[in-house]
């Protein structure tokens, strides 16, 4: 079947994980042709460029949403009423969280296909004047009644990128309506072409999250210094998009407990969610969790970017209160390359570094010794940690003290390489880590130095515990079992759905005819050309057969 994967600032640009599971998906399906249709975040991504994508699979369209946008053309009066009452009823339910999203929404996506684009209205007076009308309305979140004008014009530039889908050329015959379902590696504006091809070609839509979209969007107005009636005003478009993005969605496959219970919070339905845990590659861990060394029993050992969310603070604080009791411990951080796709946050690096430097002066064993600190900061792809895997084989235990997480990958690869761990209970970390590790409340550094010091002191204790994970990661978390969920899913959904591609697929009634385009149909020859249909799958036919 042929698969219209839609994508936003993933893959095929981006790296790390949020590329990687989809390049698995496609080439581990290799069965499948997927048409992917992406949306680049950053003049960054577009000038890396894009890789070789493999022999199923071809980049059919691309966007740019951090770009500004074409004004394209100019509309008449009718146009602009039209927009305006459109326009003006999705603002009014972004700002007061009432009715009417929906239809206004599609209203909008009719009027942009209708007349090549809404850029320019999305930016034009008439959108600021609604802005300003649905922040004034009764009922208005209370953070809208200070907004200024330079909050309405920053709110119109972020709701026209978000609504830029709208006026893509994605949804004609040689695009998404070509396609026999629409796949879409992300929730909220990251789904909206699919919502759309929906709404336009009659795709079924399935929506892969496997981080919280809607949060994101949350955490990033705050991370850009937005006032707070424009963060008020895109919470609330963003809040409506996603619930209509879930009552649309055939399927909606989260990857973690914890985004599952965001996604019941926005109004998904429960019959129609289905936990599908992303696929990561084992085979580049064996090496390490299949061998007998279990590591330096003196050594903790923390990888990951090193960004504020990770709380490292607490960790160098835990760290303070493990030395006091286990002198020879040592703690080793590894951060990834830039080319892993995780450059972290250079001034956090920083002050952890000052951090670590008051709290463990450099030691000497005695008077004529270089002195040593116990603490190290390292990254992966230098001398001492050639890979991955590397950084996990130098210590016992593998620590994680992050405040915020979504799924936690580096503590599943932890896992691969059969090492205990000490978690802090963050996003999916419970779920992902079972009853394989220790988990601690975040933000208190004696329970993480307590958890790690047990370890530390029982070295039977961390094989049973390191056994077991690599167990529960082999069973739950490989790149085998997420294929053979989405394998599922797809001729699930197709077989619910049956094709729309031509006029003789469909009978009197409009309804779809089953095999009306059959596999001999795709053979080459006279009679089994591309227009050709049997005759026995003519609605006519199938008509008379019935009766």
């Amino acid at each position: 079947m042929r698969i219209g994967l839609v994508t936003e600032g993933g893959y095929p640009y981006a790296t790390g994980e949020s590329r990687l599971w989809c390049d698995r998906l496609v080439r581990g399906l290799e069965q499948h042709e997927f048409d992917v249709y992406a949306t680049s975040r950053s003049a960054a991504q577009e000038e890396r460029g894009v890789p070789p994508l493999p022999p199923n699979a071809r980049l059919v369209r691309t966007a740019a949403l951090w770009a500004p946008a074409d004004d394209g053309v100019s509309h008449g009066r009718r146009t602009r009423r039209r927009f305006a009452e459109g326009f003006g009823a999705l603002v009014a339910a972004a700002a007061t969280g009432g009715d009417g999203f929906a239809d206004a929404l599609h209203a909008l996506a009719g009027l942009a296909r209708e007349h090549g684009g809404l850029p320019a209205a999305l930016r034009s007076e008439v959108a600021l004047r609604a802005l300003e009308s649905a922040c004034r309305a009764p009922g208005a979140h209370r953070a809208l009644r200070a907004v200024t004008v330079a909050d309405l014009l920053d709110a119109a530039d972020g709701l026209e990128r978000a609504l830029r889908p709208l006026s893509f050329d994605w949804y004609e015959d040689d695009t998404l309506a070509a396609a026999d379902l629409c796949h879409a590696a992300s929730g909220g504006t990251g789904a909206l072409p699919g919502l759309l091809a929906k709404r336009f070609c009659g795709l079924p839509l399935l929506v892969t999250e496997y981080g919280v979209q809607l949060r994101a969007r949350y955490l990033a107005g705050r991370e850009a210094g937005a006032s707070a009636p424009v963060r008020a005003l895109l919470a609330g478009f963003h809040g409506q998009l996603a619930r209509e993005v879930y009552a649309q969605a055939e399927l909606i496959t989260p990857g973690n407990t914890h985004a599952r219970r965001w996604q019941e919070r926005c109004g998904a339905d429960r019959d129609r969610i289905r936990t599908v845990h992303p696929g990561m590659a084992a085979e580049r861990f064996a090496a390490v969790g299949e061998g007998a060394d279990g590591g330096d029993g003196h050594t903790l050992v923390w990888v990951g970017a090193f960004e504020p969310a990770k709380d490292l603070i607490a960790l160098l604080h835990a760290f303070a209160e493990i030395r006091k009791e286990e002198p020879e411990a040592r703690l080793r951080l590894f951060g990834m390359s830039p080319a892993g796709g995780c450059r972290g946050d250079a001034g956090y690096l920083a002050h952890c570094r000052g951090l670590a430097a008051q709290l463990f002066p450099d030691e000497a064993a005695g008077a004529h010794a270089m002195g040593d600190n116990p603490v190290s900061f390292e990254e992966i792809g230098s001398p001492e940690a050639p890979h991955t895997a590397d950084a996990y084989a130098a210590g016992g235990v593998v620590v994680l003290s992050s405040v915020v997480e979504g799924f936690p990958v580096s503590l599943v690869e932890a896992m691969f390489c059969g090492r205990a761990t000490v978690s802090t209970d963050a996003g999916a970390v419970v779920e992902v880590i079972g009853g394989t590790g220790l988990v601690v409340p975040p933000r208190n550094p004696r329970a993480l130095a307590d958890a790690c010091l047990a370890l530390l002191r029982d070295p039977e204790r961390r094989a049973r515990l390191g056994a077991a994970a690599r167990a529960r990661a082999l069973e739950l978390f490989t790149v085998e079992q997420n294929l053979t969920a989405f394998r599922g899913i797809y001729l699930e959904l197709i077989s619910r759905s049956p094709v729309r591609r031509a006029a003789e697929a469909v009978d009197a009634d409009g309804e779809p005819v089953p095999f009306a385009h059959p596999a001999e149909t795709h053979v080459p020859g006279r009679l089994t050309g591309a227009a050709h249909t049997p005759g026995w799958a003519t609605a006519g036919t199938v008509k008379e057969t019935q009766s």
